[in-house]
């Protein structure tokens, strides 16, 4: 491993240009593809019931979860989020397998997301091969992330604004058509196994919103702006998500969103076919929606990527990745080279052409994330009772409490259904935790810069107006 050298401000410091808004775009911008895909293949799974009450589950984690997380962002506002969190309550070790739960869920995600965007862009481009048109916005949106981090979240805001207005017209198209019996269809195709099945589909709906915490070091005044940003993108988010899953099943049942045809494959594009239900599949309508619906799924490839960049810098700034991996740009102040190892790994993954495979391996990293986060923020106020918290959670310690339970039930849902990927995630974590335990936790800085004391956030003198 390369020796320790200590660093300049300028090398390892981020810079401050993120407001409430950027932040709620960002949230939004993460998070909003798993309304536009990815969903929908948890109905062949659990049928409309299944999914409804997989998802209701899901919301009720993510309410607790959120409230509690932002708990946690606001009293330790770092680029690492759950690695710097378990790193200062539970000790370097937890603190790696919880940094390294995270990567794997903000680089796995962005492969499946990726697929879906060449699988819509081929509808127009049919010539160019779906893996091509994915590589390409690989290189385009890495590209971006590097410039720099407020040009990047200008641009998140606006596509995300496009692709929430999207939504809203989707909804207000399809409504007027729902039939309550069109729910009732074949609800619950496989019995009570097809609910946990759906899991990680629910999931889907809202995995990477905990991708804001990522942010906070460039955050302006964080412990103020971080509140609104992550309250404001949940409520959003919810709303969408009731608004989606309704209007899209209750056009046609959800046989009619899962397969394009009798005995097709599950598809990746759900609203579409909802939307040809109503308008067909050849008028302007119809392909004003298509177009308009790639902006979601761009902003969540974008955004995550963003937030992917963050948690592998944090990772390389502490030695526990390539120290080169710890260095911002000296021209435009990113983790550039973070952002170009995140991608050479999520094309990797992109090649195997296992969308929903996937998915459920970027799951596993969450779940693994929210669990961890929570026993985190319960030691930090036993351990740390006089650490300014900016923000508390509220109804403590039932909300951390309640999203402890729901992530372990959540876990152990996926990996009795999902054995074979369990063990490939599984796997990945021990393998990059011997790499850990034998070449790095002797070598690495003892003192990590937020195992005690006050933080002591860089940059906090810049002016924060505006």
């Amino acid at each position: 491993m390369e020796a320790q050298n200590p660093t300049t401000a300028s090398e390892t410091h981020l810079a401050r240009s993120l407001g409430s808004l950027m932040l709620w775009g960002l949230g939004v911008g993460y998070v909003i593809s798993g309304m536009y895909f990815g969903w929908n293949l948890g109905l062949a799974e659990g049928g409309t019931l299944g999914m409804a009450i997989a998802t209701g589950l899901i919301i009720l984690l993510y309410i607790t979860f959120t409230f509690s997380y932002t708990e946690l962002a606001c009293s330790i506002p770092k680029a690492g989020g759950v690695f710097d969190y378990a790193h200062r309550a539970l000790g370097k070790k937890w603190g790696f397998i919880a940094g390294m739960a995270q990567v794997i869920e903000f680089v796995f995600a962005p492969p499946a997301i990726a697929a879906a965007i060449g699988a819509y862009f081929h509808i127009f481009l049919p010539a160019v091969p779906v893996v091509v048109i994915a590589i390409f916005a690989y290189f385009i949106f890495t590209s971006l992330n590097i410039v720099g981090v407020k040009a990047a979240a200008s641009f998140e805001l606006i596509i995300t604004v496009f692709a929430v207005l999207e939504l809203l017209i989707f909804a207000g198209i399809t409504l007027p058509h729902f039939e309550w019996s069109n729910l009732e269809k074949n609800a619950l195709p496989h019995g009570t196994t097809g609910i946990w099945a759906c899991i990680p589909f629910a999931i889907w709906f809202f995995l990477g919103l905990e991708g804001i915490a990522n942010v906070a070091e460039e955050t302006i005044n964080p412990q103020k702006t971080i509140i609104k940003g992550f309250g404001s993108a949940l409520l959003t988010l919810i709303i969408l998500c009731i608004l989606v899953f309704v209007s899209g099943v209750g056009v046609a049942g959800w046989e009619a969103i899962v397969y394009a045809s009798p005995g097709a494959p599950p598809s990746d594009s759900p609203l579409p076919l909802a939307m040809a239900k109503v308008t067909g599949d050849s008028g302007w309508i119809y392909h004003l929606l298509i177009t308009i619906g790639l902006l979601g799924l761009i902003a969540s490839f974008h955004g995550i990527i963003l937030a992917a960049g963050r948690a592998s810098f944090e990772f390389g700034r502490m030695g526990y990745f390539i120290k080169s991996m710890g260095r911002i740009h000296p021209k435009f102040k990113t983790p550039a080279t973070a952002l170009l190892v995140n991608m050479g790994i999520g094309i990797l993954a992109l090649l195997t052409g296992e969308t929903g495979s996937i998915i459920t391996i970027a799951c596993f990293g969450a779940v693994t994330l929210y669990i961890l986060s929570m026993i985190t923020l319960l030691r930090l106020r036993k351990q740390e009772p006089n650490l300014e918290r900016p923000f508390k959670v509220p109804f403590y310690p039932y909300f951390p409490v309640i999203a402890l339970i729901i992530g372990i039930i959540c876990m152990i849902a996926m990996i009795s259904l999902y054995p074979v990927l369990s063990l490939f995630y599984f796997g990945i974590l021990a393998i990059a935790y011997a790499w850990f335990y034998f070449f790095v936790k002797n070598n690495a800085d003892e003192q990590h810069p937020i195992t005690s004391g006050p933080v002591n956030l860089p940059g906090e003198s810049i002016d924060h107006k505006g």
